[in-house]
This record gives C-alpha cells, sequence and structure tokens, in this order.
C-alpha cells in the first residue's frame, strides 16, 4: 500500500536581506500579499493536498509566524463584538490548518541545512519540502500534483517550470530524459552550462533516502549546502522525477520586484481589487 504523505516541511530561516529595511523586524514570510501573508499561502496549500503536520524551520527572528498560526483570542472577541462575522471565520480558520511544530536551524547556510534539522521528526517517511518564498497559483493544489506523481512512481519529485535563458543563472536547473526522470541538476549555472531552462523552486516531495545524501554532500557553490547536490548523489541510487507545474504557475516572492509581480498576479483574481488597480495603473 502507498505511504500517505501527511508532513510537510517549510525554510524560513534565512533573514530576508534583500527586503531590508523592511525585514529588519518583520520576517520576509509574514510580507502581505494582498491580505494575507505569504507563508499562508504556502501553508493552505500543503493543507489543501492532506498535509497534516507542518514542520517550519526557523531562527530567532521568526516568532511573528509562530503568533500567526497560534489564536488570538482577543481579536476574536473584537470581531465578535462587532459583528464581523466573515473576518472571524477567516481568522479562526488559521490555526486550524495543521499541526504546527517549530525548530531552530543551528548551523549551516544553504537550502539544504534545514533538512538537517528535521531528520528526527520526518523519521521514516516521505515529505513534501518547501521554501518560504515561493508560492504556486495552481488549479490543483501544486502539492497535490507532487503527491499525485509519487504515488505513481513511488520515489522523489521535483517541482520545476521553464524560465528564460536570461534567468537560468538565478536557480537550480534541471536536465530531464524524455520521460521526465531526472538526469541531472546543475545550481546556477551559465546559459553555455546547460541546454535546459527547467528551472527547480521551492517544492519537493522527498523520500527518506533524502538523508544519508545530505549527510554525504559537501559544502558546495559559494560555501552553501545545497539540496541539489545531495540530490545529484541520491540520484546515483535512485530514480527522481521532474514535474513541470500543471495549469498554474509558480511566483517567488524572493525579492522585491518578483514580490510585487506575485500581488499583482493575485490581485488579478480579486474582483473587489483588480478594476481599480488597472484603472490606478493605467493613469500613472
Amino acid at each position: 500500500m502507498t505511504q500517505k504523505i501527511t508532513k510537510g516541511v517549510i525554510a524560513i530561516a534565512g533573514f530576508g536581506t534583500r527586503f531590508l529595511p523592511a525585514t529588519k523586524a518583520t520576517p520576509k514570510e509574514m510580507l502581505p500579499i494582498i491580505d494575507k501573508p505569504i507563508i499562508q499561502y504556502i501553508v493552505e496549500e500543503m493543507a489543501a493536498a492532506g498535509i497534516t503536520d507542518i514542520i517550519l524551520v526557523t531562527n530567532w527572528q521568526k516568532r511573528s509566524v509562530e503568533d500567526h498560526f497560534d489564536r488570538s483570542r482577543e481579536i476574536e472577541k473584537h470581531l465578535e463584538e462587532h459583528h464581523k462575522t466573515s473576518l472571524l471565520r477567516e481568522i479562526r480558520k488559521i490555526d486550524q490548518l495543521a499541526n504546527f511544530v517549530y525548530v531552530r536551524q543551528k548551523q549551516g547556510y544553504g537550502n539544504g541545512a534545514p533538512l538537517l534539522a528535521v531528520q528526527s521528526l520526518v523519521k521514516n517517511e516521505p515529505f513534501v519540502y518547501a521554501f518560504g518564498d515561493d508560492v504556486v497559483k495552481s488549479k490543483v493544489p501544486f502539492c497535490r500534483q507532487l503527491i499525485n506523481v509519487y504515488h505513481q512512481h513511488q520515489c522523489s519529485v521535483i517541482g520545476a517550470q521553464e524560465v528564460p535563458k536570461s534567468e537560468i543563472g538565478k536557480y537550480g536547473i534541471a536536465e530531464t530524459d524524455k520521460n521526465g526522470y531526472l538526469k541531472s541538476i546543475l545550481e546556477k549555472p551559465t546559459p553555455q552550462q546547460t541546454k535546459s531552462n527547467l528551472a527547480t523552486f521551492g517544492r519537493y516531495l522527498l523520500t527518506p533516502d533524502i538523508f544519508p545524501a545530505l549527510q554525504q554532500t559537501p559544502i558546495g557553490k559559494g560555501g552553501e549546502f545545497w539540496l541539489t547536490d545531495a540530490l545529484n548523489l541520491l540520484l546515483l541510487k535512485k530514480p527522481i522525477i521532474v514535474h513541470p507545474v500543471t495549469d498554474g504557475k509558480w511566483y517567488t516572492t524572493g525579492d522585491p520586484i518578483n514580490y510585487l509581480k506575485t500581488t499583482l498576479a493575485y490581485i488579478n483574481d480579486r474582483e473587489d481589487l483588480r478594476y481599480e488597480l488597472k484603472n490606478f495603473m493605467k493613469n500613472l
């Protein structure tokens, strides 16, 4: 019987330096996309895919993330007294999205380091791993897409999306065979180093086989501990599937211009905001 996926890990231990001074006292993951913080979109995607236990890998700066996914009885009481029932329902849903566990990242830099902090909690189960600055707008929640592919192939699955050739050097680029199986990943290559433009981003479904690979992975490019290097080691022993986003699009919020583009994409879904904003932009 196929093992049910119930655990998700979200890496949010970075300092958000590209958003300073806004992120001096506010975690980047708590910046709003309209009226919800970035991190809530990721948690909602996981919850919609059936994930019940979410581990957030944090640092000392992220206390407000913990507060956000906790109950706020004072706000609830205020909304109840003022008969703001729709807002009250929205607030009460937040802490019910999942069971939350918070782990401090104690060592290392790079997107592989948070996984070393959660091995004892994940144990011998496959799990979804996400970065705290990547969101995916899709008809079927992208975490659900990854889980469906895992059930078909019983191996790790990597989320991916094609990017312009000019952006290849920003991401881990996956090279695949004609059936979508991973051949290799290059971390931030030059266009001359790869024929692919399939960028991997912060959505992975990983089997427990990733942990031995991580423990054998040396410090890599830029002095950081890269998940891509561990995946290349895992690939020597196990197959890995690359799954492009279906009926949707990945957006990164990792820098100011892409954060604004992401916000505009979500505003375009809102009848109460879309037309007024478009009229405003025409007159700028």
